[in-house]
């Protein structure tokens, strides 16, 4: 084992590729995750509801068989297909079956294969950026997660706890050794993150009457806060608002959706969040330079 890190410690090339290998899996394991932890988190909500309000009819109910990230196995949605360990190899068996269930012929969404692909060419792209170490396992980490949360966001508005706040204490716990940023950055980051966006829902809920964002939006910019530090705040909410805007109001011009459709903001926060942790800095003074100029 210590022959391992020591090669990808000392061969670049080794250490993409291996990032790319492992994110290839990571990715394919994300797409259950996407798919699965909104339902369990739905069913999770239904019990306690049903056995709080409803407690004798909850304790007759028969138990519902086990879903969670590990099982029931996948299956083909339409036939019930069994998917076999070989017709589940990121991205080549997708190819390899042309896109189609090998037992009833069912179109598999190109989604699938795309999140794995994604998931693996974002983390080498990080991984070639902060290099063998414990910059660039946190920022493949951080990567994963992000991803996760774009996805599910954008399928169920939704921003899970179980992501957002544990992304928060390992930014902190990262800050102690000054991995990114010092403590006292991150603590101030996390508190503006949060507090920016709690203070922009209730004004415009003030205002309004209506809810603009949801409280995983402040979660995920506390937690991007502990990351990239109070400084760089701004370049995150700037960044996502501005692509925000731009795919928000291009997003609704091609639908035809009126103006009070809900649109997810996690997204943004996302990438911004993603791009500010690499470039923060380097946006920064090239903002500096162009407001001097």
């Amino acid at each position: 084992m210590p022959e391992i890190f020591q090669l990808l410690a000392d061969s670049p090339p080794f250490f993409l590729a291996f990032v790319f290998f492992i994110s290839l899996l990571v990715g394919s394991f994300l797409n259950v995750v996407i798919y699965r932890l909104p339902v369990m988190m739905e069913n999770e909500w239904r019990d306690e509801y049903q056995s709080y309000f409803h407690p004798q009819q909850f304790e007759q109910q028969p138990k519902a068989a086990p879903f969670n990230l590990i099982k029931p196995d996948s299956t083909c949605p339409k036939c019930q297909h069994k998917i076999r360990a070989w017709e589940n190899i990121p991205v080549i068996s997708w190819l390899w079956l042309k896109g189609k269930c090998s037992a009833c012929q069912n179109p598999i969404s190109f989604r699938y294969p795309a999140i794995e692909a994604i998931t693996a060419l974002a983390s080498v792209f990080v991984a070639f950026h902060f290099g063998y170490g414990l910059q660039g396992a946190a920022a493949v980490l951080l990567t994963w997660c992000l991803i996760t949360l774009i996805f599910i966001d954008i399928d169920k508005m939704l921003l899970p706890d179980q992501i957002t706040l544990p992304l928060l204490w390992i930014g902190l716990l990262l800050s102690l050794n000054n991995v990114f940023i010092n403590t006292e950055d991150a603590i101030i980051g996390a508190l503006a993150g949060y507090l920016s966006l709690w203070s922009v829902y209730w004004l415009f809920k003030l205002l309004t009457g209506k809810e603009g964002m949801g409280y995983g939006d402040f979660k995920l910019l506390a937690a991007l806060g502990a990351w990239v530090g109070w400084q760089h705040l701004p370049i995150v909410i700037l960044l996502s608002s501005f692509v925000g805007a731009i795919i928000g109001i291009s997003y609704l011009a091609i639908k035809g959706k009126d103006k009070g459709s809900h649109i997810p903001f996690g997204p943004y926060l996302a990438i911004a969040g993603w791009l500010t942790l690499m470039y923060g800095s380097d946006i920064a003074d090239m903002y500096i330079q162009w407001a001097l100029a």
